[in-house]
């Protein structure tokens, strides 16, 4: 593994943190878009996970295409394009539902070089 893909990995890695980090004490969707700091510095770090998914190499994603990389990169461009138009409950759902996953897939990419 190149050290750009390692060092995009943990940029990945360190954004699924901050995010875990800054919802941790927040209970629904709704509370979540209230609180504007928290979704302010939530959407950030998606737009930081997307960017570092578009610097990974093709082989990597390649080698790792149970990770809907397309899709990661891809809410990153509606985040950045569409922030008005970005709906709280999906970014919560994402969030509760889909975040931990990549975050463990990505520390299995790390482990296994």
């Amino acid at each position: 593994m190149s050290e750009k893909d390692k060092a995009n990995l943990f940029a990945i890695l360190d954004s699924c943190n901050k995010i875990k980090t800054f919802t941790e004490e927040v209970w629904d969707a709704d509370t979540f878009f209230e609180d504007e700091k928290t979704f302010d510095a939530v959407l950030m770090n998606f737009v930081i996970i997307g960017e570092a998914v578009a610097r990974l190499s093709t082989n990597l994603k390649n080698e790792n295409t149970h990770i809907p990389w397309g899709d990661v990169q891809g809410f990153r461009n509606i985040v950045a394009h569409d922030y008005f138009g970005v709906d709280a409950e999906e970014v919560w759902q994402i969030i509760k539902n889909s975040l931990s996953e990549l975050e463990l897939q990505v520390k299995k990419i790390l482990e296994s070089q």
